[in-house]
């Protein structure tokens, strides 16, 4: 029997393009085996599973693209660039009653990713793991440098794209056969090593896990190999590879609503437009 996995890559704010692309698989009733989730794409997995496509819309396409919550307002008001605290506690928590207790009941078979300060390496949790309040929710997002660690459980934690950007790897390792794999860039996108000075942040600021600055160093490395990864399997006729079909202005930090209600919009339209081909991938999914 094959074994259907979903595996989604982060992009911040870019991430508006896999809300959009999760609601068109909500719309169509289409769920998978096995999912997991890194960063952005955690929170929008967890959506995506809980079949709420309203606060994901919210999130993707307005919250992550509110100016309080980046830039100068959000370091003089939280001391960091990106103020996740503000976004998890006062919006989703707040606004959107975003609570992950379905999750924990209905224990699906998911994983999100963090990267663990205390062991030097990206780890996966299910839902046993997650707590109704999203704060390793918001672990999974805190983006090094950018963002306070998370403390959570006696761990500290930071966003598992650190080493796995796109968690195909952590798919197969579940006993995946087929995926659809669903990423934040469009085709000709150039990953670029870490600048100098981040380099040195890393070092400083997560000095009691040098190997974090370590991973960070060889990230454009292994973001490559986790793509080719993707690519291989695209070209075996193992996995669907869903990225935006076009470039729309917006950086992992910041977009204006324009853009991020684009990207998702996108998200949707590409989805719709290779439905014949999804479908069709996924006729096999509970067939021995």
């Amino acid at each position: 029997m094959e074994r259907y996995g979903l595996v989604l890559e982060g992009g911040g704010v870019r991430g508006a393009y896999t809300a959009g692309a999760l609601a068109w698989l909500n719309d169509h009733g289409i769920s998978f085996d096995y999912s997991v989730g890194i960063s952005s794409g955690a929170v929008y997995l967890c959506c995506y599973l809980m079949h709420d496509n309203k606060t994901s819309y919210m999130m993707s396409a307005h919250y992550a693209a509110d100016p309080s919550v980046v830039g100068v307002q959000a370091l003089l008001r939280s001391g960091y660039y990106v103020d996740y605290e503000k976004i998890f506690d006062e919006f989703l928590r707040g606004r959107e009653g975003m609570t992950l207790q379905p999750l924990i009941d209905e224990n699906p078979d998911m994983e999100v990713g963090v990267y663990d300060l205390s062991q030097g390496k990206t780890v996966f949790l299910g839902p046993k793991d997650l707590d109704p309040d999203l704060k390793l929710l918001r672990g999974t997002c805190a983006l090094p440098v950018a963002s306070a660690v998370v403390e959570y459980n006696g761990h500290r934690v930071l966003d598992g794209g650190i080493t796995k950007m796109i968690p195909i790897e952590r798919a197969l390792e579940k006993g995946c056969t087929k995926f659809m794999v669903i990423t934040t860039k469009p085709a000709d996108y150039v990953r670029k090593p870490a600048s100098p000075i981040v380099k040195v942040m890393m070092k400083y600021l997560y000095r009691e896990c040098p190997q974090a600055a370590k991973d960070y160093e060889v990230r454009h490395l292994n973001y490559y190999k986790q793509i080719g990864l993707v690519n291989s399997l695209a070209e075996e006729g193992k996995a669907i590879h869903v990225y935006p079909s076009r470039t729309i202005k917006a950086s992992r930090w910041k977009a204006d609503e324009k853009n991020t209600e684009a990207l998702y919009a996108l998200g949707y339209s590409d989805m719709e437009a290779r439905a014949e081909e999804i479908k069709a991938f996924m006729a096999d999914k509970g067939k021995d």
